[in-house]
């Protein structure tokens, strides 16, 4: 199942997208005031059969959207992930992740605008699988890893370059406000039987300038959960961003960025399409 976080009639929710209608969840939960996140950390996301009576709430054309997971603990965030693009880059080889932070401020949701800072013309694109954790875990071992995946979704990790480059840190390019988009929709890790035939492809204004197959990262995502738990725990709701293909525009010629107008999507197979828009902040 798809799950969605959304806003309705002012109020925030969350429910199971289904033959392009919203099955909306809080009626399931009545008893709780409780997000997508917090059924992600009670461990009791519904299956198709608790669902079976539910009647579906309302059309997308009743909601906005919300980042699929509105206010994770972590987002941390994998580069250099893909042989092309680290030859890209002209990066070295390493023997382990390359792992920065996001924060959660720096989010928004399928649909809606990410924002270009006045402070640069570099802005890039970086499509992305993200990876929902949906257990607590420390110290997770390898062959474990997958077990602690509640589901899937697209992510887009766009980079102010520039200020990526400061210093040898990312992290002032990786989170100015509004700059990264997550979703649409979680799709549940029990429907995907192999996360390695997933294809990747990120389009700007409709013309694909990143392509890939899953099964082309370098760590693959029991190594980068595993890598990860050893240094800080992992909770629901916790989000890994695992990589971008090569492609990105700071490294053609000419360079391509992101400018004020354009259209930026990226679409996972068996996932969905994250589309944003891009605007210039004010």
């Amino acid at each position: 199942m798809k799950f969605v976080s959304f806003v309705h009639l002012g109020e925030p929710g969350f429910g199971v997208e289904k033959n392009n209608e919203v099955f909306d969840l809080r009626p399931y939960y009545e008893d709780y005031s409780v997000s997508l996140s917090d059924i992600i950390r009670m461990d009791e996301l519904p299956t198709e059969e608790d669902l079976i009576d539910l009647r579906p709430s309302f059309s997308f054309s009743d909601l906005t959207y919300l980042p699929v997971i509105p206010n994770p603990g972590k987002i941390l965030c994998v580069g250099l992930n893909y042989e092309k693009h680290r030859e890209e880059t002209k990066r070295d080889q390493s023997l382990w992740p390359t792992i920065f932070t996001r924060f959660a401020d720096s989010q928004v949701a399928h649909n809606q605008a990410i924002i270009k800072p006045k402070c640069s013309e570099r802005f890039d694109y970086e499509g992305e699988l993200a990876v929902i954790i949906g257990r607590s875990g420390r110290n997770i071992e390898h062959e474990d890893a997958m077990q602690y995946v509640a589901g899937f979704s697209c992510y887009n990790d766009a980079s102010v370059r520039d200020w990526q480059r400061h210093t040898s840190q990312f992290t002032p390019g990786k989170n100015f406000p509004k700059t990264g988009g997550f979703g649409p929709g979680m799709v549940s890790a029990s429907d995907i039987t192999n996360y390695k035939k997933l294809t990747i492809e990120t389009r700007l204004n409709g013309e694909t300038v990143q392509s890939a197959s899953l099964d082309q990262l370098i760590f693959d995502i029991p190594t980068i959960i595993s890598y990860c738990s050893r240094f800080t725990p992992l909770s629901p709701g916790d989000v890994i961003v695992t990589g971008t293909p090569g492609g990105v525009g700071d490294r053609r010629d000419p360079p391509l960025y992101m400018k004020h107008g354009d259209i930026i999507e990226v679409e996972i197979s068996d996932i969905g399409c994250l589309r944003n828009y891009v605007l210039s902040e004010s």
